[in-house]
């Protein structure tokens, strides 16, 4: 690859330190999607010292993580309750489209990623989907509760409920959250024991 090639792919990159998401950090600050990208990185990493992890390409699942907003960089973060399936199609295309300008080697590599994510039939593929989703449940703790909207009292227990179901500790780890979430809120929940 060429640098300027490589300059040009991390300016597009960068602009998600940029593109706010919904939530906001502890200090108040709201968070961006590099700052989530990051994180869910980070717990992969964290991973390979768990048992049932040490057998699985943990190195593609930091990848995933690494590339898996990148479309927002084109056309910005729309909080879960809200996107639609035309907005979910439209930021795959257009991530596909830019992904398509990229030098053979690494096209054809994040090609292969883009499509093992969103088949999502591989355990890394898995794990980087229930990363991505327990870390926006972390995030979310982490934030004043001022900054909560109504409908995240019930969201906060059913988003991603069902996608940690393949591994023992991912459950374990979403049990910890959500007894961190009863704590927060004082338990101003339904009852939340179904997907």
């Amino acid at each position: 690859m060429e640098t300027k090639e490589y300059i040009r792919i991390l300016l597009q990159a960068g602009k998600l330190k940029q593109v706010m998401r919904h939530c906001w950090t502890m200090e108040g600050r709201q968070e961006s999607v590099a700052d989530h990208s990051w994180r869910i990185a980070l717990m992969a990493m964290l991973l390979r010292q768990q048992e049932e992890f040490r057998d699985i390409d943990m190195d593609k699942v930091i990848r995933m993580c690494l590339i898996h907003d990148l479309g927002e960089s084109f056309t910005g973060d729309i909080p879960v309750f809200l996107k639609r399936e035309a907005d979910a199609e439209k930021e795959e295309d257009i991530y596909a489209k830019w992904v398509d300008t990229f030098p053979l080697e690494v096209r054809t590599e994040w090609q292969a990623l883009m499509q093992e994510m969103q088949e999502r039939q591989t355990l890394e593929a898995k794990t980087y989907k229930a990363l991505d989703q327990l870390e926006a449940l972390i995030s979310h703790n982490e934030s004043d509760l001022s900054t909560w909207l109504p409908l995240e009292y019930d969201l906060q227990y059913t988003y991603g409920k069902g996608n940690m179901e393949f591994s023992s500790f991912l459950k374990q780890l979403r049990k910890e959250i959500d007894a961190w979430t009863d704590e927060k809120t004082g338990g101003h929940h339904e009852d939340h024991t179904g997907e």
